[in-house]
């Protein structure tokens, strides 16, 4: 089953730039279809997989900052196509 999910880190304090960089180096590097815009980042692939590489970046990020935030939306399906048709 694949699917889709719409993340963002958000580390409460004030040298937040590197960690939100290596996590999407990470999942870049991944080789998971990654995409990104200023708000967020999406990731799609085969849930068993985007779930291994998240629980692992997730626990890094987390163990490397003071304190952080990880807001998720999870979808069921590849929706890295999607264009809107209005």
């Amino acid at each position: 089953m694949n699917v889709s999910v719409e993340l963002t880190f958000s580390p409460l304090q004030d040298s937040y730039e590197p960690e939100i960089i290596r996590f999407i180096k990470a999942m870049r590097d991944s080789g998971l279809t990654v995409l990104e815009n200023p708000l967020s980042t999406q990731v799609y692939g085969e849930y068993d997989a985007v779930m291994q590489v998240l629980a692992r970046e997730m626990k890094q990020s987390l163990g490397a900052v003071n304190q952080g935030v990880f807001l998720l939306k999870m979808v069921r399906g590849d929706r890295s196509g999607y264009a809107p048709h209005f």
